[in-house]
């Protein structure tokens, strides 16, 4: 693992803050001259630290407003079964993210949806995967407060 040192950290928390800062104004935000920041971040780059640049879209204003946590349990444990129920959910464009559990559930998939009539579809779609057993889902009422920025 790349040992990250105070420069390193100070530029990633600057980034992850304003993702299209310019090289030159990075360099002043971390008090630092333009050609060591710009060689510090491609090594961050290349290491695979910094994995990508996106923009962050607000899910109202893209028909996304509601978050649905949906805990899914699959009928096997087995290695096939595992790996085609990750697969095939890699192709649902609604389900932002998904992780193996320890716990109660196999999987927790977040998943964004229009409105309740929306998320019935893709509830149906859900359950027609690879070992799906058992779908628990809640919605969120409310986001108190989401970030994307890791602490560094």
């Amino acid at each position: 693992m790349t040992e990250l040192d105070e420069m390193d950290r100070r530029i990633l928390r600057e980034l992850q803050r304003r993702g299209r800062i310019s090289n030159a104004d990075l360099a002043v935000a971390c008090h630092i001259s333009p050609s060591a920041c710009h060689r510090r971040m491609q090594r961050l780059e290349n290491e695979g630290i910094i994995r990508d640049y996106v923009a962050l879209l607000d899910p109202r204003l893209v028909d996304r407003r509601s978050t649905v946590f949906v805990e899914v349990t699959l009928d096997s444990q087995a290695d096939e079964t595992l790996a085609a129920f990750e697969r095939a959910v890699r192709g649902v464009e609604d389900v932002l993210e998904c992780h193996l559990m320890a716990g109660r559930a196999d999987y927790m998939l977040k998943v964004v949806a229009s409105d309740t009539e929306h998320y019935a579809r893709i509830h149906r779609h859900l359950v027609r995967l690879p070992g799906v057993q058992k779908m628990q889902s809640s919605f969120a009422m409310r986001t108190v407060f989401k970030t994307t920025a890791l602490p560094v």
